[in-house]
């Protein structure tokens, strides 16, 4: 018995053996370029990447085009590499005849990204207009895309809807399916979802104004304590007063002061004459905003402003509030804003 026990080991460790040096001789006889300097002469050819497309569905792609040696070159470096799940579909500008691990790199910069968009989080739809505009589409397109558009229930303005991201399409995409795309990317997102699932006591499109007004307002680390500002001022009808929506009837960013005399103009957007939210939102919130807006931070406070860069206060003193605006007011004759 024990001289067969022995036998059995010894055929074990064999087959063992074979087993290990079958599988690193097929990972070392795979075929792949060796790692080369990209040249400007390069030959370069376009690809295209599918929505939802595995790793071994961008192999075969990669490999049909003659990118990459063998799709299962780059099917490993993607199984290895996390970052291969970040691969945005739509149109790549790749070299030829380039290692599996270039491949993946190239298919990363975006620089490489033909006809790219990139709709920035707080974006303005008038903004991603001027975008599809400069992309190639004419007026009278993008104002038929706008209204052929499908929004979710609930919704009868694309403005909040059109998810901030990068984006490629194939030549001949037409400027409906390019609107739609942005917003079947939002409803898509899981927060995007969550906001439009949600069933509390304000409804997917407040959730959307209030998270555009939270990205027009603050830096990403205060996003939840400015959205219960703007949630404690509605629950006591106070008005908003958020120089943000002012910002979006008049069309300029990048401004601090705001003249008293913009507080006065005649819009439902101006949140200094209704109490309120607007109608719709003033941009489209990226991912963060939403998510403050969704879970806001727990405090009492109604003030917040920002003394200095990377100086935001928050209270529920008026007295304070007014305290700190002195400071502002100091800080922004002196150009600390510019």
């Amino acid at each position: 018995m024990r001289y067969r026990g022995l036998v059995l080991a010894m055929v074990f460790i064999v087959a063992l053996t074979f087993s290990i040096h079958t599988v690193r001789s097929n990972v070392s006889s795979t075929p792949d370029y060796s790692f080369r300097v990209i040249s400007a002469g390069q030959s370069q050819v376009d690809v295209e990447i599918p929505s939802g497309a595995t790793g071994s569905d961008v192999a075969k792609i990669l490999f049909d085009n003659g990118v990459i040696k063998s799709a299962r070159a780059y099917f490993r470096i993607a199984v290895g590499d996390k970052r291969s799940e970040k691969v945005s579909p739509g149109m790549h500008r790749l070299s030829l005849k380039i290692s599996a691990a270039q491949a993946l790199e190239q298919l990363l910069d975006s620089k490489r990204i033909p006809n790219l968009i990139k709709v920035f989080e707080g974006a303005w739809k008038s903004e991603i207009e001027d975008l599809m505009r400069r992309y190639g589409f004419t007026k009278s397109q993008i104002e038929a895309a706008f209204k052929s558009v499908v929004l979710p229930k609930g919704f009868s303005n694309s403005e909040g809807l059109l998810f901030p991201a990068q984006y490629s399409f194939a030549t001949g995409t037409t400027a409906t399916e390019f609107v739609q795309s942005m917003v079947n990317r939002f409803e898509s997102e899981n927060v995007g979802q969550q906001i439009l699932n949600s069933h509390g006591s304000y409804s997917p499109l407040q959730l959307l104004i209030i998270a555009s007004i939270v990205q027009s307002e603050a830096d990403t680390a205060d996003f939840q304590k400015v959205a219960r500002v703007i949630f404690n001022r509605l629950k006591i009808s106070m008005p908003l007063q958020m120089d943000s929506t002012i910002h979006y009837i008049k069309k300029v960013r990048g401004q601090i002061f705001l003249s008293t005399s913009s507080t006065f103009i005649v819009s439902a957007y101006n949140t200094y004459k209704h109490n309120g939210l607007p109608p719709t939102p003033i941009g489209n919130p990226g991912v963060d905003a939403m998510s403050a807006a969704l879970h806001p931070s727990v405090g009492d406070w109604l003030y917040f402003i920002t003394v200095a860069p990377g100086d935001t206060r928050f209270t529920s003193s008026n007295s304070e509030f007014n305290g700190w605006k002195k400071i502002y007011e100091k800080n922004r004759k002196e150009g600390a804003f510019k």
